[in-house]
């Protein structure tokens, strides 16, 4: 059974618009139906998937998702955001950058981009229009630096990544933190290039700011210093040795509920029955594309498919890693304006990583690449799933926004590349540097 015709099928499929788990499975399956002899057949497959979601880490996306839902009730992104305007209110394009932070800060609560677009959009977006700031980069902005929230941790990719490769969540969890600070800078140089440009209304920013300065530090901490403890918790606890990020994500579930419901009384008990249903909902779909990811990762397996590009990247570029990494930079790119984040991870990090073994790269830091990668794909078409999310929020066009994110694009994709070249940056704190 030819791999390529496999890859065609699964393409083709996409390319009609059937489902991605659809895609997944009936391409599973394809190989079977043409050679009865194969082995993975219909019994070994349902066995494959079931035993793909069977697992322990897995847990922590549920438990991610459910607390960045009871933190969005709770009106948290708020509480952040209130707390870096009154440090950075009056510097200049300080309001787009207390908005880059909150984006940074709140991703490390939900782990989701499109969650982080959702929560701190709709809340800052008519902010940020009442402040003068032009609505299509007002949304630009938050559709952007959403992606923070799938690269800050806690990361539901970096879990999936995890899940395909055997790598450690906790190594990649820290990881990511100097990563995700690194681009938040990146994006911050470019709304101060653009409020330099376009200029700023420092008469209505100067009225919001001096109403949180007049409550005093005292008043803006004691609201937000509950808020600003998630990610020091989660991250905390993690990096201590006290909990295992499964562990960490149940407790970040527990805190968010004790501060919503108890500390800012922003969330009734009688609400929480609604935000069950939510997780399940988002959570169940995700569930059928790592069972149908599982099935086919390992159908790839056994057609030698990652063997198979291993050995073709390395002949056709002699080893060349400068070279093999461009190329394989270049073509998460594309595949992340194709198909969403999570099914590219599972789908693709078993295919790259005998690769970047074979180069020497460590697993640790092509993770960070490849989600990095990957998550500028949430703001180019076709897929760009924090465009409609930003879109629906604000109700400017999808292409508007797109062309007003180029600029932030080309400084993430400068962040990009200094990852790339400089691996410390991702490696250091875990000790691999």
């Amino acid at each position: 059974m030819s791999a390529g015709l496999v890859l065609i099928v699964f393409f083709v499929l996409l390319a009609l618009s059937v489902p991605i788990f659809g895609a997944l499975g009936i391409t599973s399956v394809f190989p079977s139906i043409l050679d009865p002899k194969f082995s993975a057949n219909g019994i070994f497959l349902v066995r494959e998937m079931l035993g793909g979601i069977n697992s322990f880490p897995l847990l922590a996306i549920v438990m991610f998702i459910l607390s960045g839902i009871i933190m969005s009730r709770g009106g948290v992104s708020r509480k952040l955001f209130n707390f870096f305007c009154y440090f950075l209110g009056k510097v200049p394009a300080g309001m787009p950058c207390c908005v880059i932070v909150t984006c940074l800060f709140y991703g490390a609560i939900s782990g989701s981009a499109p969650a982080t677009v959702a929560a701190v959009g709709s809340m800052t977006i008519p902010v940020l229009i009442e402040l003068g700031y032009e609505k299509p980069f007002s949304t630009a902005l938050v559709v952007v630096a959403g992606g923070l929230g799938v690269i800050i941790p806690p990361s539901i990719p970096f879990v999936l990544y995890c899940m395909a490769t055997g790598e450690s969540v906790g190594d990649l969890f820290i990881a990511g933190i100097l990563p995700g600070f690194l681009i938040a800078f990146c994006l911050m140089g470019y709304a101060l290039y653009y409020c330099k440009r376009h200029g700023e209304d420092k008469e209505k920013i100067g009225s919001v700011v001096g109403g949180l300065r007049q409550k005093g530090f005292l008043s803006v901490l004691k609201d937000s210093i509950w808020a600003l403890f998630t990610p020091v918790i989660i991250l905390g606890s993690i990096y201590s040795g006290i909990a295992s990020p499964t562990e960490a994500a149940v407790l970040s579930v527990i805190y968010a509920l004790i501060i919503s419901l108890f500390v800012y009384r922003t969330l009734r008990v009688s609400e929480l029955m609604n935000i069950f249903v939510e997780a399940i909902n988002t959570y169940a779909p995700m569930l059928f594309l790592i069972a149908a990811a599982n099935g086919f990762a390992r159908v790839l397996t056994l057609l030698r498919v990652p063997q198979t590009v291993s050995e073709t990247i390395l002949t056709t570029f002699g080893g060349n890693k400068a070279a093999i990494l461009l190329v394989v930079n270049l073509f998460l790119l594309v595949v992340g304006m194709l198909i969403d984040l999570g099914p590219a991870v599972l789908i693709l990090a078993p295919i790259f990583a005998p690769m970047m073994t074979e180069l020497g790269v460590d697993l640790i830091h092509f993770g960070i690449i490849m989600v990095v990668n990957l998550a500028i794909g949430f703001v180019t078409p076709p897929v760009g799933v924090n465009l409609y999310v930003g879109s629906r929020l604000s109700g400017v066009p999808v292409v508007t926004i797109a062309k007003n994110a180029i600029g932030f694009l080309v400084l993430f994709a400068v962040a990009l590349v200094l990852l790339v070249i400089f691996p410390q940056i991702s490696l250091l704190l875990i000790g691999r540097a």
